[in-house]
């Protein structure tokens, strides 16, 4: 199922070199802007 303009994003878990971040981390914290880059790393 799509996500819809003003979805709540659901909890995950990135790593990183300081350790596991996960979304809930931030929550009530800070505004958390997601990003997508589909071409990234690619010939076209």
């Amino acid at each position: 199922m799509p996500a819809e303009v003003g979805d709540v994003a659901p909890d995950f878990k990135l790593p990183s070199p300081d350790g596991d971040v996960s979304l809930g981390d931030y929550k009530g914290n800070k505004i958390v802007v997601l990003s997508f880059h589909v071409f990234d790393f690619t010939a076209g």
